[in-house]
C-alpha cells in the first residue's frame, strides 16, 4: 500500500527542515525563521505544526531544541546532518533524491 499524501508531506517537510538547519549560520534557527524558510520550499504549514514536526525531530535525536517562549531553537547535531545528506536514514524522514 502506498503512503498517504499527508505522511509524505509530512516526510518530505522534516527532511528539508533539516536540510535548512546544514545550510544556516551554526546549524542553527529559530522555529519561525524556519517556517518562512519552509515556504522558498513549497511547504506552508502553520507555525505550530513546524514547532511539532522540531520537536518529532529532536525525539528522533536529530536535532537539539530549545524552548525560549514563543519560538523553539534548533540545532542540528550530527545525526542530524548525515539525515539530512543522506548518509543515514530515520523512518518518518524521507531520504534526499540526487
Amino acid at each position: 500500500m502506498s503512503t498517504p499524501f499527508s505522511d509524505f508531506l509530512r516526510q518530505d517537510q522534516r527532511l528539508v527542515m533539516l536540510r535548512i538547519l546544514s545550510e544556516v549560520p551554526q546549524y542553527r534557527a529559530n522555529s519561525s525563521v524556519i517556517a518562512s524558510l519552509l515556504g522558498e520550499f513549497g511547504h506552508h504549514p502553520s507555525r505550530d505544526q513546524v514547532k511539532t514536526e522540531l520537536v518529532w525531530l529532536g525525539d528522533q535525536g536529530l536535532v537539539k531544541v530549545e524552548d525560549i517562549g514563543s519560538v523553539l531553537v534548533v540545532t542540528l547535531i550530527e545525526r542530524g546532518a548525515d539525515v539530512a545528506a543522506g548518509r543515514s536514514s530515520v523512518p518518518g524522514v524521507s531520504k534526499p533524491r540526487p
